[in-house]
């Protein structure tokens, strides 16, 4: 068995998109995924299965979101393995967790265009990418963050983030 940690995209960020964690819970547990669990309000899923591709595992989740509530809700899964990785290959270090993210790409960055990119007008945030995933630090807060925005613009994919505790907590539960 697989330890996978599936992002779910905007829900439960204001009065519309809601879906209880007791319901994304069953949704998963209905699709055949085993040892379910979710953590705060935000659709952050860790979840067993046989190997499976995780796109595969973000494809199931996703229809099955779309066929119970209408909503079509980007997904994005890691294995615990490639969490953890992902954890690892930060270069940035972490003053505030609060204000650290780390943005999931459901598909690739163009490193070199986001490396190459004078951020010289934005003292106040930091980046840092590897092929799949975007370290961005806001010293003003998530709240007044430009960097994402620029990121998503350089991604063959749609991108998610989490902050750096919520992504350390997630990397405690997927050890299962």
């Amino acid at each position: 068995m697989t330890r996978y940690v599936a992002l779910l995209r905007g829900i439960n960020l204001g009065a519309h998109r809601r879906i209880a964690m007791a319901d994304l819970r069953a949704l998963a547990a209905d699709l055949g995924y085993t040892d379910v669990a979710t953590h705060l309000q935000s659709g952050n899923v860790v979840l067993s299965a046989p190997d499976e591709d995780p796109a595969h595992v973000a494809e199931r989740i996703r229809d099955a979101i779309h066929r119970e509530t209408g909503m079509d809700v980007p997904t994005v899964v890691r294995t615990a393995d490639r969490l953890r990785a992902a954890v690892a290959a930060n270069p940035l270090d972490v003053p505030d967790p609060a204000r650290f993210l780390v943005l999931f790409c459901s598909g690739s960055l163009d490193v070199a265009g986001l490396r190459a990119l004078d951020l010289s007008d934005l003292p106040e945030e930091r980046l840092a990418v590897t092929a799949t995933e975007a370290y961005t630090d806001h010293r003003r807060g998530v709240r007044h963050a430009k960097v994402p925005d620029i990121v998503a613009r350089h991604a063959d994919g749609f991108l998610t983030g989490r902050n750096w505790r919520t992504v350390l907590r997630l990397v405690e539960m997927a050890k299962g």
